[in-house]
């Protein structure tokens, strides 16, 4: 850990250098948006290629912050160079629908020129997708053009034993041998039918971003096939800076049909195509789809409708035949959450992520039975490395303290008996290689931006990938002397629970007061907001502002457990505006604070939670944000709103809806939404405006055209921003 400590001390040097400065730049709302960005050239995807010698990732550029570039990374002599330049090898083409709408749901709609790119297995060579065409991106800089066509490729993939490239094109599987001529090995895909691909769910709820899947011997592909015909349309008008597109699109609402799910399983020309046997109830989702690893065995993950259930369903690849393996149950109040931190061992065994003891642990299940390898009130987030020969695992979580992540070593003769390998106070994230040799662990805290480094397996730092040292030259460094330390503290809940709250305040001066800017989120199935990371140039300009930033994680939201999130169930809009509602009175309890000017934002849950908390609790914030609100939850989509709504026509939504008592707001509100949203679509804030000057209710709006969801980009940010403060500005109270 000696290295890991003389980064810090660094750090801190840097830290007291930087308030010795004279005439320290003030930070601006517009270099806050601007390139380079200021919490440093953080790289993205860091992968080491098969035999370790290089480590590949995507880069910001320097002048564009939001356009990536791959580089690579000599793992002996610390050479680094661009790889593949964006700009020289793109053609600037404008992507696909398909591809622009896969991209806002994998929430990277902002993101431009390389967003994902995929080792060859013999690690001669790279996979790059680029303005909708596919590159081979080869070592020596040489990029070979693999697709030239008018229609994007979706969802590229190298084999496993790479001899093949498959992507979707016109809603088809096609399949190029590498050399090759490409071939579609489906054909009926058009109109509502699609092959390959992940539906509208999967992407946007269930983290699942394809729809097929390689078997380790290249000798066969499991494909989703899906059909939207009983979707319901919603006729969104996408208005746009230079006109207005009307989309029939096809969305799933709370309550009404999905779209009917199919897999098979064929060869890589398409022949010998098998039928899964799925079960005689088609109203399913289709959750996860995996190989074993002698590619015998095809792993089903079987999620029924109301997310009480899910079957691990075998499956014989020669037939399609299905047979349960086991089944996951929820509590009666309660869901089942999916997860990727799960991995099938070489032996038949699996290691798997369960919540049946009221918490995320790690499970072996091996001929029938089931061994506990972790165990205790606190939460396994991720499954990082599994290295079956020397029987260890390496897995994520937040052991030691519920605001930081770690990385842990664990033995697996040896059930929960834990080594972090991280140190104390960062947030940590972790990838490691397929063998689980090396990890690459990317941390960072609330003074120090994101890190990247290589370790071993003990911990050991081997070098720096990104150090991104706050040093002269760093684009933050300026700023160093105005960045506030953020503080962390607990309050209680109605019923007693433990509540984690973060602020951010500027140099207190004795019996000043200063006004509040109170995020929030507080969804569930969404990652924790409070932790002891990086929170951004942003948070600290409000400060610099005058604003006291302030954050708080109520009962619902995740990483706390089961029973904590739970309290969500068939309640949304209560418990988690009551939690949000304590953090005000403990802010107007603080002899610093100016209780009559708290203002509180949020941005989709969080503009819904905006709403409810205005409505049941009206004068207690001075005015109200609300980006991209859900308002009525029987416009929102089957996956998420029936997991802790149930279904409409069984459950009534009313109360959780923010229409019903729009007409008790009084409190100064602002109304926020990109006109072109496919998520939280714009119906959702026309129908609570309606229902506001219905009752001749005052608020203001700002609808952006032709944003999506991520309401943003060049100009647009910084608009954005300079609305909300402007809004504040003038109705928020004035200071005494």
């Amino acid at each position: 850990m000696r290295g890991l400590i003389g980064a810090a001390s660094a750090v801190a040097l840097a830290w007291s250098g930087a308030a010795l400065a004279e005439e320290a730049p003030k930070l601006t709302l517009q270099r806050v948006f601007a390139s380079p960005e200021l919490a440093g050239p953080a790289p993205r995807a860091v992968r080491l290629s098969p035999d370790g010698a290089l480590l590949t990732s995507l880069k910001p550029r320097a002048d564009e912050k939001e356009r990536l570039d791959l580089w690579a990374l000599d793992t002996k002599t610390g050479r680094e160079w661009m790889l593949v330049d964006s700009k020289k090898v793109g053609s600037g083409a404008e992507l696909s629908e398909a591809e622009k709408m896969q991209r806002e749901r994998a929430r990277i709609g902002g993101s431009k020129g390389i967003v994902a790119y995929e080792w060859t297995p013999d690690g001669k060579a790279i996979l790059v997708p680029l303005d909708g065409d596919l590159f081979l991106a080869r070592l020596d800089g040489q990029v070979d053009r693999l697709t030239n066509s008018p229609e994007g490729e979706l969802n590229p993939a190298i084999s496993p034993k790479g001899g093949f490239v498959s992507f979707v094109r016109d809603q088809n599987l096609v399949v190029q041998p590498l050399g090759g001529q490409p071939r579609a090995i489906t054909t009926d895909g058009q109109g509502n039918v699609h092959w390959g691909e992940a539906e509208f769910v999967a992407q946007e709820e269930m983290d699942r971003r394809t729809g097929y899947w390689w078997s380790p011997d290249d000798r066969r592909i499991a494909v989703e096939r899906f059909d939207e015909t009983p979707v319901g349309i919603v006729t969104r008008a996408a208005i746009g800076a230079d006109g207005t597109k009307v989309v029939d699109q096809r969305y799933p609402a709370a309550g009404t049909p999905n779209a009917l799910v199919e897999l098979y399983v064929m060869n890589p020309d398409g022949s010998a195509r098998v039928k899964v046997d799925l079960g005689e109830n088609p109203d399913i989702y289709l959750a996860r789809v995996d190989w074993a690893p002698d590619g015998k065995t095809l792993y089903v993950q079987r999620q029924s409708r109301d997310q009480k259930t899910l079957d691990m369903l075998a499956v014989d690849p020669a037939t399609g035949k299905a047979r349960v393996l086991f089944t996951e149950r929820s509590g009666a109040r309660s869901w089942l959450n999916l997860s990727d931190a799960y991995h099938f061992m070489k032996d038949g065994s699996l290691i798997w992520r369960s919540e049946r003891s009221g918490y995320g642990q790690l499970y072996r299940f091996k001929d029938g039975k089931w061994t506990a390898l972790t165990q205790g009130d606190w939460v396994v987030t991720a499954l990082v490395g599994v290295d079956e020969a020397q029987g260890k695992l390496y897995l994520l979580g937040n052991k030691d303290d519920v605001l930081e992540q770690h990385l842990y070593a664990l033995d697996l003769a040896k059930p929960n008996a834990l080594t972090r390998l991280t140190e104390r106070g960062w947030w940590n994230g972790a990838t490691m290689d397929a063998a689980a040799k090396r990890v690459i662990v990317a941390r960072s805290n609330p003074n120090q931006p994101p890190q990247v480094y290589l370790a071993d397996t003990s911990g050991k730092r081997i070098a720096w990938i990104s150090e991104n040292a706050l040093k002269p030259g760093h684009p933050y460094y300026p700023f160093l002397a105005q960045h506030q330390e953020r503080k962390f503290g607990t309050l209680k809940a109605e019923d007693g629970t433990t509540l984690y709250w973060e602020m951010i305040t500027p140099k207190l001066e004795p019996g000043k007061k200063y006004p509040v800017f109170f995020q929030h989120y507080g969804g569930p199935g969404t990652g924790q907001q409070v932790t002891r990371g990086w929170g951004g140039a942003l948070q600290q300009y409000l400060v610099s502002q005058g604003y006291i930033w302030f954050q708080i994680d109520n009962r619902g939201s995740y990483n706390r457990g089961k029973a904590f999130e739970d309290q969500i169930y068939r309640a949304m809009g209560t418990v988690e505006v009551a939690d949000q509602l304590a953090g005000a009175r403990f802010l107007k309890e603080q002899p610093f604070v100016d209780a009559k000017r708290i203002a509180t934002f949020g941005w989709s849950y969080g503009g819904y939670m905006t709403l409810k908390m205005l409505e049941k609790a009206p004068g207690v914030f001075a005015a109200g944000i609300a980006g991209a609100p859900v308002t009525k939850w029987e416009l929102y989509d089957t996956h998420y709103t029936e997991r802790y709504l149930g279904d409409p026509k069984a459950e009534p939504y009313e109360a959780s809806n923010a229409l019903l008592d729009a007409g008790k707001i009084s409190d100064p509100l602002l109304l926020i939404h990109g006109m072109s949203d496919d998520n939280v679509v714009l119906d959702h804030s026309t129908a609570f405006a309606a229902r506001m000057q219905a009752q001749g209710r005052p608020f203001e709006m700002m609808f952006y055209p032709g944003q999506t969801h991520r309401v943003g980009g060049p100009g647009v940010s910084e608009h954005l921003w300079r609305t909300i403060l402007g809004f504040l500005d003038r109705r928020m109270p004035k200071g005494d």
